[in-house]
């Protein structure tokens, strides 16, 4: 829209006149001053003529395509009338003027400096060739990939950076991420927060990821011996939660897959640590449905198990369902947004745990079992407290407990992760869709710890802590503290 007295009021009017209700508007004059969202509920043939309006006075926005940008000095005759002339070139190039400075006392009396931003190149050509023919010209900057526009085309310029983590996309496929971008800085706005870094949060999401995936890869790795038969891995990918290996002579059961995005580069890590063989990998356990826990689980030809709630989420696309989020909507379209960054895989093959059987660990109901060689794991229900269905997995009498996001040692995370993690608390405002909940279940974990390390008491065995995220660890005097050693695999030291 025009950032003029009555813009707001002419587009409201023709929304009215064909009886579209408006559910939302938004606009920021400190992110664009040239673009308002609305959502509005309207019959089809409503809204195919309301947008007819809309586009017939050039309110429509319906495409996202990356601006040219163009900034060069003219040298104009110093006589009345001669930036008059100029702009008749400009304007009817249909120019967006970005910049513009001149001053006849300044050290260039004679220059005119102009920023442009224009649709197509050649309107570009056409409008260079105009003004070659009729002025002294020097090209100072030329840009067609839209990175040196200035903010009155904030939007335009952001999609270029999301095109350039995901791929090109379609049009509708941009606006509409666009329009929930938009969404989740609204109501972060009303909370309090700078909607700026709404938007620099999202992409330095996206950016992380790419950035630490190929040749820039790396884990954190450990390995225990759990009996004569049976090793447990934990890996650390560089941005969010571990995968584990729980491997046998004859079988691996993985617990976790990490980020879909991380794949080849998860792949060709477990290949250093000789678990390529992946027929012999039986299944998939997912504790939760988060993207950083189940996205490349689609990778994979093997039945995934997981709660029937975490199938819902998977389902729904959105980390609130079944939940009693006080931030649902930001919930929703993070869910959206990490899934797209992160390359989100679907299993084929799903199948959930079944009801509680009367068993109780603590406060948590058994909904499943299962043995990898000769340790036997029950699977535990959860109360919802990090997401609705999230499960956690214990092993009694060899002293193993996966808390999946509940109890995670964070004093163990690098701080390029816990950076990272940051960004999701931000943009969420808390990982936990229920934090009344997942603080009981993180005492109720700590507390099966303890009972778990009293009960192996002389066996030389402690109570391995399996968290989501950061080091597998063993607590001391009511902290976390990292098991075991720790080392270091980078892709790019072959």
């Amino acid at each position: 829209m025009p950032d003029t007295p009555g813009s707001l009021h002419r587009a409201a009017e023709i929304i009215k006149k064909y009886q579209g209700n408006i559910n939302r508007i938004q606009f920021d004059r400190r992110i664009d001053p040239g673009t308002v969202f609305y959502e509005v509920t309207a019959s089809e043939e409503s809204y195919r003529k309301m947008t007819g309006d809309l586009e017939a006075i050039g309110f429509l926005q319906t495409s996202l395509k990356p601006l040219n940008f163009l900034k060069f000095a003219v040298f104009l005759p110093h006589c009345p009338g001669a930036l008059f002339e100029f702009l008749q070139y400009t304007t009817s190039a249909g120019a967006n003027i970005a910049y513009i400075d001149f001053d006849d006392k300044g050290r260039h009396p004679d220059r005119l400096t102009v920023s442009l931003s224009l649709e197509q190149n050649p309107e570009v050509d056409q409008l260079l060739d105009q003004l070659k023919s009729r002025y002294r010209l020097d090209i100072l900057e030329y840009d067609t990939t839209g990175k040196h526009l200035d903010d009155t085309v904030f939007y335009v310029r952001y999609a270029q950076a999301v095109r350039e983590l995901i791929g090109d996309s379609e049009e509708p496929f941009l606006l509409s991420f666009l329009g929930d971008t938009n969404h989740m800085a609204q109501e972060l706005t009303d909370r309090g927060c700078n909607p700026r870094q709404v938007f620099d949060s999202v992409l330095a999401t996206g950016r992380s990821m790419n950035d630490s995936n190929g040749e820039h890869f790396y884990a954190d790795v450990q390995k225990f011996l759990i009996t004569p038969q049976v090793t447990l891995y934990c890996f650390q990918p560089p941005c969010g939660g571990s995968l584990f290996i729980l491997h046998t002579p004859g079988d691996i059961v993985m617990i976790d897959t990490g980020y879909g995005i991380y794949h080849d580069a998860v792949m060709a890590m477990l290949s250093r640590y000789g678990l390529t063989d992946l027929r012999s990998l039986s299944r998939i356990i997912v504790t939760h449905a988060d993207a950083d826990h189940c996205g490349a689980a689609g990778f994979f030809a093997v039945p995934v198990f997981m709660h029937e709630g975490t199938l819902d989420i998977i389902r729904t696309n959105n980390r609130a369902y079944g939940s009693r989020s006080d931030h649902a909507n930001l919930d929703e379209f993070y869910t959206k947004m990490i899934n797209l960054f992160s390359k989100f895989t679907t299993p084929e093959d799903t199948r959930c745990f079944g009801r509680p059987d009367g068993t109780l660990r603590g406060i948590f109901p058994v909904i499943g079992r299962f043995c990898i060689g000769d340790v036997a794991f029950e699977v535990l229900d959860g109360l919802g407290g990090h997401t609705h269905g999230q499960v956690f997995l214990y092993a009694a009498e060899h002293g193993i407990l996966f808390t999946a996001d509940s109890v995670i040692n964070f004093a163990s995370m690098t701080k390029e992760r816990a950076a990272y993690s940051s960004l999701a608390a931000f943009l969420v405002t808390s990982v936990n869709v229920d934090s009344e909940r997942a603080s009981q279940e993180r005492k109720a974990l700590l507390a099966l710890a303890g009972e778990t390390d009293a009960a192996l008491a002389g066996t030389g065995r402690r109570c391995l802590v399996c968290g989501g995220h950061g080091a597998v660890s063993v607590v001391e005097n009511g902290k976390l503290v990292p098991a075991g050693t720790i080392e270091r695999y980078a892709e790019k030291s072959g």
